[in-house]
């Protein structure tokens, strides 16, 4: 079996697990209001809710201030052109659709519900779909395979009141066009001069093209070719009246003969159509939007060896300038729906052109180059069109589509303040449990030897292949590699010791004597003898991975999987040891809820800290933060409420906060407080109204460990939050003890976190 078909596979048996565990399915519905009593169920439903109904009744328009129909899209689909899997049914496409739905929740806040209808005829669909008009904001097609999908799309956006997209269409266009746009910036070329050839002549080529036209763009410089060849003037093979529109007055007949002086290729068809020797041929600076996915028209390695004038996008991850849907449509429905758009048209298709162009112009802001590792691209041949992983994108393309939507008319609930607006968008933002992207996506850049001390723990292995697959980390398993193989072959895992994957055998490794040596050195003095150290450096594996680090054999060591924390912490305190200038160690938490993302600290290390360590904790968690990109906002908790109350734990908070005024200057900090009063800036003010905190608290610091880990415990499963972390700060090098409970999905947060922080280590020196 080849490793492409065996990779395959694995994927396969992931992508089923995913799907099924712990429950089926990636989406659930959840009560907005209060049901906790008769009152609630009252307002709920009845004799309460007839007062909204009546309402509505008396003015429709007020649907959107008592119902989510303002928030509301359905994804709709008959299964007919299902991501490169062709007609496969409508319940077969539901999987693709209730992954559509996550996205727009995940990237825009937008809640959706996906609607799969069994019907291919045309006017049936349209039937179908107009009827839903009262339930939902928008409508986002998907799916549906062409010449159909033109007239469904044209039909419905007659007979409806709302928004009507196909994404599949029109996503894609959209950011081909900012892509267009920026390419020929830097190529000094006009719209109306360049010679654009596409290979593929489906919904989304024809919908970029003709955006491509909107754009300046000419038709009698645009040269289509398809399955059958050169769409030309008189052919009658495969033809509709969408794709005549671009036919040519020529006798050519095959892509290679009409590429010559090419300006633009925009392939949306097959991998390897676009040979070397035509990419030769093409104009000066040429632009390649080869986005055949999984493997393109063209490679970007191929084309770069002919031409090293080229710019590249692609539609894959792993390379620059990725052609990705999600760039926009999440951002456009957002726009479109807070004004109440009764449609997206080109003016509006057309600001999200320039808000995404305009993006990849921008400067890197603090926050972003704090988030990408002090890395980030800057607008050039590798930075055409904004990475996906941009937050900033939601705060640029909302707005422009919304003032689009008011400037032409279309807009029924016009924004009367943007700065308001740009202020709760940026808010979700932060909100949107994506907290993690700039950390996965910085670890890739440069990915670093990670030691597991529980190298044949299940997570371990399956973490280890995510991090593998996706080039973010370079893992090293301590382990017997008889068990490592044995283990990764039960979990149905296509990674091998020894081949895929270093590890060390705490039972037979030739760096034995010199590791007993080593650790010796370390704790020789502290009551261990010779013997002592001898057995433990065969037995203990957090041992064995803290001196692989110590001896720059491993750039990180992640541990704690199985044990006591504090044993674990015992040996990452003698071996690697403190960082110059910090006082002792600290443990920091990241939940990440429906609220965004929270950070507490000490969750883990330090039983009763004074007041100059919680300042330390302070500081340090601080700057960890910000490698999330986020400006850590710090409330120092405690059962007083700015001097309510005298005890000597309130005392110590109070001198805490005093060091971090001093030491600290620009850090946003404030206290001692109540948990709520960190959470809500309304209750804050009304006892302290001269407060230095602003908004919500993202970093709680607590009093001792009690009250931090108990918070952190009861957070976790009351608010059902993802927990990243212990995240433990003030090391020598990076070292990371994590707990028995942690998922695989943990373990590779938590070795991309490390990746990041033994790249900055790096980076200093």
């Amino acid at each position: 079996m080849s490793d492409k078909k065996t990779a395959g596979s694995d994927l396969t048996e992931a992508a089923l697990y995913y799907h099924s565990h712990p429950r089926p399915g990636k989406l659930e519905i959840q009560a907005t209001k209060p049901l906790g009593n008769q009152r609630d169920l009252a307002l709920a439903y009845s004799p309460g809710v007839a007062a909204p109904c009546l309402e509505i009744a008396r003015d429709p328009a007020t649907a959107a201030d008592y119902t989510a129909r303002a928030n509301l899209v359905a994804v709709i689909s008959n299964g007919t052109a299902v991501l490169g899997l062709g007609a496969i049914g409508p319940l077969a496409s539901k999987p693709v659709m209730e992954g559509k739905a996550v996205l727009f929740k995940k990237f825009a806040g937008i809640d959706v519900f996906d609607i799969e209808v069994d019907e291919t005829d045309v006017d049936r669909f349209v039937d179908a779909v107009a009827a839903l008009e009262p339930t939902f904001g928008g409508i986002n097609l998907e799916d549906i395979k062409g010449p159909e999908c033109f007239q469904i799309e044209a039909r419905l956006r007659a007979r409806m009141n709302i928004p009507v997209f196909h994404d599949d269409q029109h996503g894609t266009a959209i950011i081909v066009g900012a892509a267009v746009t920026n390419a020929l910036e830097l190529a000094r070329k006009p719209i109306g001069e360049v010679k654009i050839v596409a290979s593929g002549a489906g919904a989304a080529a024809l919908a970029c093209l003709n955006l491509l036209v909107s754009l300046g763009a000419r038709r009698e410089n645009i040269w289509i070719t398809d399955i059958e060849g050169v769409v030309y003037e008189g052919r009658e093979a495969l033809m509709d009246e969408w794709k005549a529109v671009f036919a040519q007055p020529t006798d050519k007949r095959t892509l290679a003969e009409v590429i010559d002086g090419a300006d633009v290729f925009l392939g949306l068809s097959a991998g390897g159509v676009l040979k070397p020797d035509m990419v030769a041929r093409m104009a000066e600076r040429p632009l390649i939007l080869a986005l055949a996915n999984p493997t393109p028209e063209i490679m970007p390695e191929e084309a770069l060896a002919v031409r090293s004038d080229v710019l590249m996008c692609t539609g894959r991850s792993d390379y620059p300038n990725q052609v990705n849907n999600v760039l926009c449509f999440p951002y456009i429905f957002r726009g479109a729906l807070d004004v109440g758009a009764t449609t997206i048209n080109e003016e509006m298709k057309h600001a999200a052109v320039q808000a995404i162009a305009g993006l990849a112009k921008e400067e890197p802001s603090d926050v972003a180059a704090r988030a990408y590792g002090g890395a980030s691209e800057t607008f050039g041949p590798k930075y055409l069109i904004p990475s996906p992983f941009d937050q900033r994108l939601i705060l640029r393309i909302a707005p422009a589509v919304a003032r689009a939507a008011m400037e032409t008319g279309v807009a029924t609930r016009p924004i009367e303040d943007f700065d308001a607006y740009l202020d709760r968008l940026n808010r979700f933002v932060f909100r949107s449990g994506l907290v993690m992207k700039p950390i996965i996506q910085a670890a890739g850049r440069e990915p670093k030897r990670i030691i597991y001390a529980e190298g044949e723990d299940e997570r371990v292995l399956r973490a280890a292949q995510v991090l593998i697959e996706d080039k973010l980390a370079v893992p090293i398993l301590v382990g017997r590699p008889e068990v490592l193989k044995a283990r990764c072959e039960r979990f149905g895992l296509r990674i091998r010791p020894g081949v895929d994957f270093e590890f060390t055998n705490p039972q037979d490794d030739p760096r034995y004597r010199d590791y007993v040596d080593e650790y010796f050195t370390c704790v020789g003095r502290k009551g261990m003898p010779p013997d002592a150290a001898r057995t433990i450096v065969r037995t203990n594996t957090t041992v064995i991975s803290a001196l692989a680090v110590r001896r720059g054999e491993a750039d990180a060591v992640i541990c704690g999987l199985e044990g006591r924390f504090i044993r674990h912490l015992r040996d990452i305190r003698q071996i690697i040891g403190l960082r110059a200038g910090v006082r002792d160690l600290s443990a920091l938490s990241l939940l990440i809820n429906s609220r965004g993302a929270l950070f507490l600290t000490d969750t883990f290390v330090t039983v009763d800290p004074g007041a100059e360590e919680l300042a330390e904790m302070a500081h340090l968690a601080a700057q960890e933060i910000q490698r999330f990109g986020i400006t850590p906002k710090v409330a120092l908790l405690s059962a007083s409420n700015f001097g309510s109350r005298d005890m000597p734990s309130s005392d110590k908070m109070r001198q805490a906060l005093e060091i971090l005024w001093r030491d600290c200057p620009d850090l946003e900090v404030d206290g001692e407080m109540h948990g709520d009063a960190a959470l809500s800036e309304a209750l804050r003010q009304r006892v302290m109204p001269d407060t230095r905190l602003k908004g919500e608290a993202n970093l709680l610091l607590f009093p001792n460990l009690d009250a931090a880990n108990i918070a952190l415990n009861l957070l976790k499963v009351a608010t059902d939050a993802l927990h990243v972390g212990p995240i433990l700060l003030g090391t020598a090098k990076p070292a990371h003890i994590l707990t028995p409970s942690v998922t695989s999905r943990g373990v590779v947060n938590m070795s991309a976190l490390a990746c990041v922080e033994a790249q900055k280590r790096d980076a200093e020196g």
